[in-house]
């Protein structure tokens, strides 16, 4: 999950993160069932502008998008990937407000956005993976209604890099 882009022509801390986030979305826009919603504001001027987005795309129990969880992913999400039934939310992209304020209002854009990409994926459950260190990302998508699954069997390691989150 990301905050707000980078001006063109800003070199500062934002920049790096604007473009790591281009290089996540090129490579998954080529996964099989990719989606991706935007939002639009119009500006005073006339101008329309893009303020915010989410994409994700349909994973079953295996792949790359697991790497670092093998062994930590629950029987039960196991078996809902191999039926189909789970789409990753992998990048929602928001102003910072939108991630600090008002989270849990149902309006959140981001929680709009991210509802809206399981709707056409009726019984999906939604997954997403948020690395260990990045508290205020993780805390948001608690915020936006993102649960960590049940623990089986220990549940996961506190030494795996991501975690996993799960929405209905």
């Amino acid at each position: 999950m990301s905050s707000e882009p980078a001006e063109p022509g800003f070199l500062g801390p934002y920049r790096a993160g604007a473009d790591a986030f281009r290089r996540r979305l090129a490579g998954h826009m080529r996964r099989p069932g990719f989606e991706l919603l935007v939002a639009e504001a119009v500006r005073p001027s006339g101008a329309t502008v893009l303020t915010a987005c989410a994409y994700g795309f349909p994973v079953r129990g295996t792949g790359p998008w697991w790497q670092g969880l093998d062994g930590y992913l629950p029987a039960n999400l196991v078996r809902v990937a191999a039926s189909g039934k789970l789409f990753a939310v992998a990048g929602v992209l928001v102003d910072r407000r939108v991630r600090t304020q008002d989270l849990t209002r149902e309006w959140n854009l981001a929680r709009r956005l991210q509802k809206r990409l399981l709707e056409d994926h009726i019984g999906a459950l939604g997954v997403t993976l948020v690395d260990h260190l990045d508290v205020d990302t993780y805390q948001a998508l608690l915020a936006w209604g993102w649960r960590c699954p049940p623990a089986e069997g220990g549940g996961p390691s506190r030494f795996a890099p991501r975690r996993l989150l799960v929405l209905r």
